[in-house]
C-alpha cells in the first residue's frame, strides 16, 4: 500500500530585530501548515533572530565605525536559548498542530551568535541542532562556527530527517556526511534566491536520492527598522531576498516552486518509497561508493576552547 505524507516550505519574512512579533508570526505559520494537512513544516534560515540582509555593521576592514557594536547588541537582543523559552512556545505549537518542524534560528551560546537549526517533533520536544559549520563572508563578523558535535539528524514519521544550511550545500565533504547518516528528507533552509540555487538543490536531490525541500525568506527593506544600517537601499519597496522555496523529488524533479511571488508555503506529498526507486541505480554511499579508493572521516567531537581535567 503506497503511503504518502505532506510537508510544507514556509517562505516568509521574520520581523527583523523583534523577537515577540516573529515568535508569533512563527506558531502562525505552523498552525496554517497543519490546516494544510502537512506533517513537516521547514523554515528559512535564520527565521528567529532573522537575516541581516545588507546590514555592514558599520564595519570596515581593520575598524569599527561608531554605532557599530549598538546595532550588534541590538541583533544580539533577538537571538534565543537552544533549549530556551522560546523553544518551549515552539515546541508546544508543534504539539498541538501535530506538525515536526525544523527552524532556522538565531542562538545564543554565551556571547557568541550562532546560525543554527532546530528539529521539533510534536511528541518529544526539542530532538537536536544543527550550527552552521561555515558562516559565509560577511556572516563571519556576526556569527561563530559550529563543530562536528551538531551533524545532527532527527527521525520522524516520514523519515530520516537533517538539515544543511545555505552555502553549506556547497561543501560536497558535508553533503557526503549527511547521505552517510542515511538523510531521506534533506532540509535546506537558505537566503540564496539566486537562480542557481534551484540547480543546486536539483543536483543534491539527485545525487543523494533523497527529498529536498529549501526554504528563504520573501522581504522587503521597510520590514527592517527605519534606522537600519542596510548599504544595498533604504527604498522601503526593495526586495532584499525574494523567496524561492522548492521541494523536489530523489530523482530531481521539481515537486513545488521555486515560488518568487511573495509571502507563502509550499505543498508536495513524498512518498518514502520513491527514495528506494531512486536508489535502484545509484546509492553515493552503498553500492556506487568506492570506498577502496575514497573515503570521508567525520570528527564528530565537541570542541570546547577550555575544558577542566
Amino acid at each position: 500500500m503506497r503511503t504518502t505524507h505532506r510537508v510544507a516550505v514556509i517562505q516568509a519574512a521574520s520581523v527583523p530585530f523583534r523577537l515577540e512579533p516573529t515568535m508569533e508570526k512563527a506558531m502562525r505559520l505552523i498552525r496554517e501548515a497543519a490546516a494544510g494537512g502537512a506533517m513537516l513544516a521547514l523554515f528559512p534560515e535564520a527565521f528567529i533572530g532573522g537575516y541581516p540582509k545588507g546590514c555592514g555593521f558599520k564595519t570596515p576592514v581593520g575598524a569599527r565605525l561608531p554605532g557599530s557594536r549598538d546595532i550588534f547588541l541590538d541583533y544580539f537582543a533577538g537571538a534565543i536559548e537552544v533549549p530556551g523559552r522560546e523553544i518551549d512556545r515552539l515546541c508546544e505549537a508543534c504539539s498541538e498542530a501535530g506538525v515536526f518542524a525544523v527552524v532556522g534560528v538565531i542562538e545564543r551560546g554565551e556571547s557568541t551568535l550562532y546560525c543554527t537549526v532546530v528539529f521539533i517533533d510534536p511528541a518529544r520536544g526539542l530532538v537536536g541542532k544543527h550550527r552552521k559549520l561555515m558562516p559565509t563572508g560577511a556572516e563571519r563578523l556576526i556569527w561563530g562556527c559550529g563543530d562536528g558535535s551538531t551533524l545532527a539528524t532527527a527521525e520522524s514519521p516520514l523519515g530520516r530527517l537533517g538539515a544543511v544550511i545555505c552555502w553549506e550545500n556547497y561543501m560536497p565533504m558535508l553533503r557526503m556526511a549527511m547521505y552517510g547518516k542515511g538523510v531521506q528528507i534533506y532540509c535546506a533552509p537558505t537566503a540564496d534566491d539566486r537562480d542557481t540555487w534551484v540547480s543546486t538543490m536539483r543536483h543534491i536531490a539527485l545525487e543523494g536520492r533523497c527529498y529536498v525541500l529549501s526554504a528563504c525568506q520573501y522581504v522587503r527593506r521597510g520590514a527592517f527598522p527605519g534606522e537600519y544600517d542596510c548599504v544595498l537601499g533604504n527604498d522601503p519597496d526593495l526586495l532584499l531576498m525574494r523567496g524561492g522555496s522548492l521541494i523536489v523529488s530523489p530523482l530531481g524533479e521539481l515537486l513545488a516552486g521555486p515560488c518568487y511571488d511573495g509571502e507563502t508555503i509550499v505543498y508536495a506529498d513524498v512518498d518514502p518509497d520513491e527514495i528506494i526507486r531512486g536508489k535502484y541505480d545509484f546509492d553515493v554511499v552503498g553500492h556506487y561508493a568506492r570506498p577502496d579508493v575514497f573515503r570521508l572521516i567525520v570528527d564528530e567531537g565537541e570542541k570546547r576552547p577550555c575544558s577542566s581535567t
